[in-house]
């Protein structure tokens, strides 16, 4: 398992993304999965920096593991802000057309079609969420 603390601000999506690209690229990851990781982490760490620590700064940890066994990912993004369980939120009604459609929540929704899995804790003061993925 590797991992990577930064400050949580949009600006570091790039950095975050570079590091868990080159974790996937060193394993063999193919080019579809590693972009559905990809919008994952704009949409996580995104969250995570806009609404975890409201006007404080805070950091946040990207952990990224490989089981070879499973072939399968897992990303855990680690912040202490304001605890929220973004599984907790009502998937948005894609039969509506976006005019009607409530504001956000459809990024949460693609994460969670696109990944294997997902769950959240909130543990010592931290929001915990992991995300797993097949590679195969």
């Amino acid at each position: 398992m590797k991992e990577l603390t930064v400050d949580a601000v949009i600006e570091n999506i790039e950095t975050v993304t570079a590091f868990v690209n080159a974790e996937l690229e060193a394993i063999g990851c193919p080019m579809k999965i590693q972009i559905q990781i990809d919008v994952a982490i704009d949409e996580l760490f995104g969250n995570i920096a806009h609404y975890a620590y409201g006007h404080d700064r805070g950091t946040a940890t990207v952990r990224i593991a490989f089981d070879e066994d499973s072939h399968t990912v897992t990303l855990t993004f680690i912040d202490s802000g304001t605890p929220f369980d973004p599984l907790q939120k009502a998937d948005p009604d894609t039969t509506l057309s976006a005019k009607e459609r409530s504001i956000g929540g459809l990024g949460i929704f693609l994460v969670k079609k696109t990944m294997d899995h997902m769950e959240y804790r909130y543990e010592d003061g931290h929001n915990i969420l992991s995300i797993m993925k097949k590679l195969r």
